[in-house]
């Protein structure tokens, strides 16, 4: 599936049938989850699946006569998606591109392509900073056991050098 549109229907159906419970006399029914089951599975509050509703991150799912919401079984994933895409780094904003790339977006990858360039090479940043903080750090415990006078830190120094300047707040 991937970038390349959709999935084939004899690829599918496998999938398809692992969410369908068989009821006697009534065929297939799609095995639905509710809202606290989806919340405990994918390690967030319910308050972030009303979140991810109104964002459009989550489809708003339809209500039992009882009121109680019920989730497609793909729920649970997409929060997962949601959450490990904003671990490395991702916008709620990109994700929703990356979601809608993955549900068939264009024929090609150029939009995935790009966010994922765009991601590398922040994240090269990020790394070389951390990497110039670790040796920092590594020097300043090399030399914890000399005398405070010749002790060296050069991490306060590398961070204020970094450091952008901030704006004072103005009160409102």
């Amino acid at each position: 599936m991937g970038c390349r549109g959709s999935m084939s229907p004899r690829l599918l159906w496998p999938l398809l049938a692992s969410c369908l419970t068989r009821y006697l006399g009534a065929g297939f029914r799609l095995d639905l989850v509710r809202t606290g089951q989806v919340a405990r599975q994918s390690g967030v509050n319910i308050q972030t699946l009303r979140y991810y509703e109104r964002r459009g991150l989550l489809q708003v799912p339809p209500r039992r006569p009882s009121g109680y919401r019920e989730y497609a079984p793909d729920a649970v994933g997409i929060i997962r998606f949601v959450k490990r895409a904003q671990e490395l780094g991702f916008s709620l904003t990109e994700v929703e591109s990356l979601l809608n790339l993955a549900a068939g977006g264009p024929a090609n990858c150029d939009r995935a392509r790009g966010l994922a360039t765009e991601k590398l090479a922040e994240l090269e940043g990020k790394i070389a900073s951390l990497l110039a903080m670790q040796g920092s750090l590594r020097q300043l415990v090399a030399t914890c056991e000399r005398p405070r006078h010749q002790r060296e830190c050069p991490l306060l120094e590398a961070l204020a050098v970094d450091a952008k300047p901030v704006r004072p707040r103005t009160a409102r």
